[in-house]
């Protein structure tokens, strides 16, 4: 047994020594290699190729397009373009066909201190390829800042992406963004190997893209004067400029302010090529049979009744009974397709307040006729003829997961994104649906993003656990979402995208998770390039932050920097932190209840987002004697749909339970609801608790007396925290939850004196 002992453990010191071998090798591959997304194999060679203007470019026929990119890159870096040139020169970088490579978008790169090979079968692959040597480049590359040589690091790659649709969604209807956005929003997706851009083009708000057919459609549907999304973006403007709308797209006419724009058919074929010649593939969406507002203002015939306004939740939409419906569907898409030459067409299909359907005549008899029983069916009616005319002009449907309540096709794709349908994809894909996947957690990038953003779209697995591996495959890959209710600049969009952006190309390209700490490392690394892109993205969050503190007798503020690069101010006098506020170099000492407000700067002086902490004085609170107490707290479920948490005071209790988790109960089924959880919380010990409330949609905590963390209102999931002090025992306890409808999210978790936080134990709630 001794003897035995002994091999273990020299057996585990080997192992031990070459886990750290390898750990620290990944850590220097990640240092070395800040790759975003990384690559599939990835082997570091020894030495350096260095690149100057002498260096010659030798391409197989089939990469004529990508050898012009590569070129275009060289002329940014060099200040200019390389010779294009035939045979095997030396010192070369060389673009090889080779029909081995069958994986779409596959390439190999080798760079060693002689040559750069890089090997494709596909045009798409050497293109990527070129963007893993931009990504190798210094960033001054992307400044355009000219030198003399150019130093590639030896290294070996094999790659190639795990899904085949890797996406970003844009909603240029409810705000607009110019075409030299667009090309700059395609070089980003470029850079991290994305290949799907989704273009929302219409909506109740703005119709952006002209159709000669129907000038209207533009002459009025582009323009609106200023709704109720555009005043609470003037309101927030006055304390973050990112919300400034963007002046370019506001005119006088008339005598009235206008916002609006469209985009020509001439300089949206532009676009398109220019996303074609980065490999990457434009899908238009006309959004209809609802969301139409902006396009019956000015042809009202679309509607059942004429009638153009809003219903309980949406618009009204246009009309399913009527030809005169198909025939101005099908002319609208026709010069859709003209312009984009994707095999993908989107047309919307959500959100649809079919009342006026059941109310029309014309609507009635097409059901007779048709066998249609009841409206759900009505719409997939309109859905499946306007995919057989996409078929008939070689065209895919895309829609999202509404369109199959009423029965769709098994050739429709689907583009899932109502998380509180979670079957839905798994119906599609019984279907026999492709399926795209979008869910609003955590792929809806106009969400505000916190501190657990990025873990969590990484994280995210585009395959529902109950598929089978052979079903799976009908899972084509991913996509985030920007809906730009809220957003109306392009600074604001770069803050809501990026770096999101960068976790999503990750998964979906490289698809390991078990890289996360390297990708963190990287990510590090990919700032300087946004910064030197100009690219307004979010800051790293400033870690282990609360919302509300509290102390006894003197509380100690001290911060670490995210990045070496930042400075952190605050202030305490309730005005916003600015580049001339006093920097948090040391910990702040606390001897009262402030507001102390933080932020950091990057070294041009941009403020990342504006932390309020609020500090509180405050004894111990005392405990209170419950004899004898019972295990599990008691809970009210309300059915009904409430705005704030407050309202359920005067609502009718539908039900009662007790229970031990903070969590909702698998019976629960009504899609809006709310639960008051009542009782208290027994801590084992003195001292400051520190609690975190996450919930979608809000949620209040109240530990003794006060409000503890106020997380209230109808909102997507958010974590907020605060602190009490409590003396060991029973402390009376209530939380209030509530959910609008949409998908909810309830978790609490626990610190005690800055420990790290876990989930409360059970065993600590009574009643």
């Amino acid at each position: 047994m001794i003897a035995f002992a002994k091999k273990n453990t020299a057996f585990k010191l080997v192992f031990l020594s070459v886990f750290t071998l390898a750990l620290s090798a990944r850590a220097q591959d990640a240092a070395k290699f800040p790759l975003i997304p990384y690559p599939s194999q990835l082997t570091a060679g020894e030495g350096s190729f260095v690149i100057t203007g002498k260096t010659n470019i030798i391409t197989a026929k089939e990469f004529t397009n990508e050898a012009g990119e590569l070129n275009t890159l060289m002329l940014k870096a060099l200040g200019k373009r390389l010779l294009i040139v035939k045979g095997n020169k030396p010192r070369a970088i060389k673009l090889v066909y080779d029909a081995a490579l069958t994986a779409p978008e596959a390439y190999k790169l080798n760079i060693s201190k002689s040559q750069v090979i890089i090997t494709a079968k596909d045009p798409a692959g050497v293109f990527h390829a070129v963007e893993t040597i931009r990504q190798l480049l210094p960033v001054s590359v992307e400044k355009g800042i000219v030198s003399k040589s150019l130093t590639l690091p030896a290294v070996t790659i094999e790659d190639q992406p795990a899904y085949a649709w890797r996406g970003m969604h844009l909603d240029v209807s409810r705000h607009f963004f110019s075409i030299s956005y667009l090309k700059k929003f395609i070089d980003r997706m470029a850079l991290y190997k994305m290949n799907k851009l989704h273009l929302h083009l219409t909506d109740d708000q703005g119709w952006r893209i002209e159709i000669k057919k129907y000038p209207k459609l533009t002459e009025e549907g582009a323009w609106r004067t200023f709704n109720n999304q555009d005043s609470a973006c003037m309101k927030r403007a006055k304390d973050n400029p990112d919300f400034v709308i963007d002046k370019e797209h506001i005119v006088q006419r008339n005598g009235k302010t206008m916002y609006g724009g469209f985009y020509t058919q001439q300089e949206m074929k532009g676009v398109v090529a220019y996303a074609a010649a980065r490999h990457i593939d434009i899908i238009p969406e006309i959004d209809m049979p609802g969301h139409m507002m902006a396009a019956i203002n000015s042809y009202p015939f679309l509607t059942c009744n004429g009638e153009n306004s809003w219903g309980k939740l949406f618009t009204k939409p246009i009309c399913p009974g009527n030809e005169s419906t198909y025939e101005f569907a099908q002319n609208v898409f026709s010069e859709i397709m003209d312009i984009f030459p994707s095999k993908y067409i989107h047309i919307g299909g959500d959100e649809v307040d079919r009342t006026t359907w059941g109310e029309s005549e014309a609507c009635k008899a097409l059901m007779a006729r048709e066998g249609i029983k009841d409206l759900p069916a009505l719409q997939s009616y309109f859905i499946n003829r306007m995919e057989k005319f996409f078929n008939s002009k070689g065209r895919k449907l895309i829609g999202w997961d509404e369109i199959i309540e009423g029965g769709i096709s098994p050739t429709a794709i689907i583009m899932y994104w109502r998380t509180w349908v979670p079957d839905a994809p798994v119906k599609a894909v019984k279907n026999g649906n492709t399926v795209i996947m979008t869910p609003g957690e955590p792929l809806y990038f106009d969400n505000q993003p916190d501190q657990y953003s990025i873990d969590r779209v990484y994280h995210f697995n585009p395959i529902p656990k109950v598929l089978n591996a052979e079903e799976a495959k009908s899972i084509i890959g991913a996509q985030a979402n920007i809906w730009t209710e809220m957003i109306p600049s392009e600074k604001r969009a770069d803050y809501m995208y990026m770096p999101r952006l960068t976790a999503l190309a990750e998964m979906l390209w490289t698809n390991q998770p078990d890289k996360y700490n390297s990708y963190l490392q990287r990510l590090v690394k990919q700032y300087s390039r946004m910064d030197a892109m100009n690219i307004n993205y979010r800051l790293p969050d400033l870690p282990g932050l609360l919302n509300q503190y509290v102390f006894t007798d003197e509380g100690r503020l001290s911060i670490s920097k995210p990045l070496p690069s930042l400075t952190i101010r605050y202030t305490t006098d309730g005005t916003l932190p600015d580049v001339k506020s006093p920097e948090l170099s040391s910990p702040l000492s606390i001897k009262k209840s402030e507001l102390i407000k933080v932020a950091a700067f990057t070294p041009n002086g941009t403020r990342g987002d504006v932390y309020n902490l609020n500090y509180t004085q405050q004894q111990m609170l005392g405990t209170v004697k419950v004899a004898p107490p019972k295990p599990g707290l008691v809970c009210s479920y309300y059915k009904a749909a409430f705005k704030h948490t407050s309202l359920m005071q005067d609502a009718k209790v539908d039900s009662t339970f007790t229970t031990n988790a903070i969590s909702v109960p698998a019976t629960v089924k009504a899609p809006s609801f709310g639960i008051a959880y009542k009782g208290y919380i027994d801590v084992p010990s003195d001292g400051i608790y520190s609690f975190y409330l996450t919930c979608d949609d809000g949620g209040v905590l109240k530990i003794g007396p006060t409000v503890t963390v106020d997380n209230d209102g109808n909102h997507s999931a958010q974590e907020r925290s605060g602190q009490v002090a409590l003396k060991m025992g029973l402390h009376p306890f209530a939380l209030d939850f509530i959910e609008g409808g949409g998908g909810f999210k309830l978790l609490l978790k626990y610190s005690l004196n800055g420990s790290e936080p876990k989930e409360v134990p059970g065993e600590w709630f009574k009643n």
